[in-house]
């Protein structure tokens, strides 16, 4: 089994050539598009700020979205802060988890228990949560694309919202590969897409967005055969409403390329 001349579009950035190789010996046909550049933790400055606000007590609750964005952000602040300090500051606060997958996260760090909001877990979930609790200075802690829905909704609800957006990595300073990838894929010309880190999703999500496609992405990301190369990236797919067609039997680059070609021809036909 191979791609059988499938259009593969990968993300990767510093491996881009390589990636195009091991597409072209397993017969796809590579769409390389560069979509990360790497920030510093210690660069982070929102986070930061979030973390002065917290120590000083301007919050009564922050609300966790993702479990990855969780150990980010918790990562991040660990480069500037004591961990038993943040600890303490976040036992001052009630933490509110969106999910199985942000409430592991903070069981994981050693936090304390949050209340959890129940599937399907959307902002709409936690809005019925909070709608029935006293805090209302809230930190919201995002992962790529700000919710906005569940801010506005917030703010409707009378609290005061402070969104905290982390991330390790930030859009490369040539955009013009990803834009086309993702032009490629609103016209349906993408088969199969490989991720191997969390932020080519995000970041394609936000180039998308800004030209304007990002429904149309989505929906050709629904029909696409997508790889994942492990449960950290699987997780990021979930929460932006996407699933993961395949992971490799181990997290390799190589595995990644070469197993998802041995299934994505079949996966694809079944699904027309």
């Amino acid at each position: 089994m191979s791609f059988a001349g499938l259009r593969v579009l990968s993300l990767e950035s510093r491996r881009g050539p390589e990636m195009a190789t091991l597409i072209r010996k397993q017969g796809g046909d590579p769409v390389i598009a560069p979509s990360m550049r790497e920030v510093p933790l210690e660069q982070n400055d929102e986070a930061f700020a979030f973390a002065e606000r917290l120590f000083r007590g301007d919050f009564d609750a922050v609300l966790l979205l993702t479990g990855v964005g969780t150990r980010l952000l918790w990562n991040i602040l660990l480069t500037r802060y004591a961990a038993d300090d943040l600890k303490a500051a976040f036992a001052r606060v009630t933490l509110v988890a969106r999910g199985p997958k942000p409430s592991a996260a903070v069981r994981e760090l050693g936090l304390p228990a949050p209340v959890l909001v129940h599937e399907p877990n959307t902002w709409r979930e936690i809005l019925t949560v909070m709608r029935a609790r006293p805090e209302s200075r809230l930190a919201v802690q995002e992962y790529g694309k700000p919710n906005t829905e569940l801010n506005e909704g917030l703010r409707a609800l009378g609290r005061h919202v402070s969104p905290v957006r982390v991330y390790a990595w930030d859009l490369p300073e040539d955009l013009g590969p990803l834009r086309d990838a993702a032009r490629r894929l609103a016209e349906g010309s993408i088969d199969v897409a490989l991720f191997t880190t969390s932020m080519q999703l995000v970041n394609l999500l936000r180039v998308a967005a800004d030209a304007g496609i990002e429904a149309p992405v989505r929906a050709a990301l629904a029909r696409c055969f997508l790889a994942s190369i492990g449960p950290t990236t699987t997780e990021t797919l979930e929460d932006s409403g996407l699933r993961a067609d395949f992971e490799p039997s181990h997290p390799k680059m190589g595995l990644l390329v070469n197993e998802s070609a041995g299934v994505a021809a079949q996966v694809l036909a079944n699904r027309r």
